[in-house]
C-alpha cells in the first residue's frame, strides 16, 4: 500500500544548496564544450591535413568518443589513468571526460558543415592573396561554425545532462552530487531528485531558448 509522507518544505529548503550544485554543473558543462569546441577544430583540421598519422590521431579520438558510453569514459579518466600514477580531482576527471565527449561529436558536426560548403569559397580566399590557412581561419571557419551551431547547442545541453555521471567518480559538488548528499542525509529522495529535475530541465531549455535567440540574431542574413 503506497503510504510516503511528502515533506515538500524539508526539500525545499535545502534548495539554495541544490542551486549552488547548479552554478558548478553550468561552470563544468561551459569549461567542457570551450576545451571541446577548441579540441575539434583541431582534430578536424587534422583529419583535412592529408597527413596520415594526424588523421589518424583524429579519427581514433572520434571513434572512442562516439561508440563507448561517456560513463566509460569518465570512469577511465578518474581510475584508468589513476593506475598510471595520474591522480586527478573528480571536478577535473568529470570535466576532462565530458570534454573529450564532446570533441569527438563536435569533430563530426564540423566535418559535415565542412562539407556543406563549397570548394569555390576557399578558391576565392586564396585568389584574393589569403594563405590556405587564412583561408581556413577567416572565411571557411565562421561559416562551418555558422552551419554547426544548432548541433552544438544540442551538445551543450548533452554536457549539461552528462555531469550527473560524475556521480562514478565521487563528484558531490554539482547538482546531481548534492542532491545525492541531500537524500542520504534527509531520505526525501522524491522531492529532492523531483527537484533536480526540474532545475535540469529549466537549465536545458534556457540554454535552447538562449541559442535560438543568438541564431537568430547573428545569422540573420
Amino acid at each position: 500500500m503506497f503510504n510516503y509522507n511528502f515533506r515538500w518544505n524539508q526539500a525545499f529548503n535545502s534548495l539554495p544548496q541544490m542551486l549552488e550544485g547548479a552554478l558548478v554543473t553550468i561552470e563544468i558543462a561551459v569549461l567542457s564544450m570551450m576545451i571541446g569546441i577548441t579540441v575539434a577544430i583541431t582534430l578536424t583540421v587534422f583529419r583535412l591535413s592529408g597527413n596520415r598519422f594526424l588523421s589518424a590521431i583524429a579519427t581514433t579520438w572520434v571513434e572512442i568518443a562516439r561508440n563507448t558510453p561517456a560513463l566509460f569514459q569518465i570512469y577511465m579518466v578518474h581510475f584508468g589513468l589513476g593506475g598510471f600514477g595520474i591522480h586527478l580531482s573528480p571536478y577535473m576527471s568529470l570535466l576532462i571526460g565530458i570534454a573529450f565527449n564532446n570533441a569527438g561529436y563536435l569533430a563530426e558536426n564540423f566535418r559535415g558543415a565542412l562539407k556543406a560548403i563549397p570548394d569555390t569559397q576557399t578558391r576565392a580566399a586564396r585568389s584574393l592573396g589569403m594563405s590556405s590557412g587564412q583561408a581556413f581561419t577567416n572565411v571557411v571557419m565562421p561559416q562551418m561554425l555558422r552551419i554547426a551551431f544548432l548541433p552544438m547547442t544540442n551538445q551543450m545541453v548533452w554536457a549539461i545532462l552528462m555531469t550527473s555521471l560524475g556521480a562514478v567518480v565521487a563528484m558531490n559538488t554539482d547538482l546531481y552530487g548534492v542532491t545525492s548528499e541531500l537524500n542520504a542525509r534527509s531520505f526525501r529522495t522524491f522531492e529532492l531528485f523531483a527537484i533536480a529535475a526540474v532545475i535540469f530541465y529549466l537549465l536545458t531549455k534556457a540554454i535552447t531558448l538562449s541559442a535560438r535567440l543568438l541564431a537568430a540574431r547573428l545569422f540573420r542574413y
